[in-house]
Order: C-alpha cells, then structure tokens, then sequence
C-alpha cells in the first residue's frame, strides 16, 4: 500500500511571529505562490479577523490560482469566557 504524506505549511503565520518580521500583502503572496510551486498540500496563512493585513490577502489572493496548495486559516475554535477576579 502506498502511503503520500501531506505537508503543511505556517510560514505565514508562525513564520511572521518572529522579531522584526513583518510580511507585506505583496510578500505574502509571493511567499504563498512560491510554496505551491514546492508542491506544499497546505498552507496556512494566518487568521483573517486578527488584522487588515491578513483580511486583505485573504480577500485578494483569489487573484492568484495556486496549482497544488490549499489554504487554510487559523481561528479560534471556542468562544472565550469572562472570568471575575473578586468571585
């Protein structure tokens, strides 16, 4: 049986966590073109709520038709409880 292994990617959201890096739209398009020409299955690009930067690649990256990758976005999988401090 022949088993093909899925690779994905966070450069464009852990990648961009780092000191000092700060991608633009245009970087982060060029970023994503360049790992689907790699052959990467998945590509995670960050979250598109978080920022504008992010809202805004989201939104326009339908411009560029990836050949292999998908993209995928990370979010927030449950909504956040407000806690009291005096309870």
């Amino acid at each position: 049986m022949e088993k093909k292994i899925k690779v994905f990617d966070s450069t464009l959201r852990d990648g961009t966590q780092a000191e000092e890096i700060s991608y633009s739209v245009e970087d982060k398009w060029k970023i994503a073109r360049a790992l689907d020409r790699l052959g990467i299955d998945y590509i995670e690009a960050g979250n598109p709520s978080s920022n504008p930067k992010d809202l805004k690649f989201f939104r326009d990256i339908t411009k560029y038709k990836l050949k292999h990758a998908r993209l995928t976005a990370f979010g927030s999988t449950r909504k956040t409880m407000k806690t009291s401090r005096n309870s």
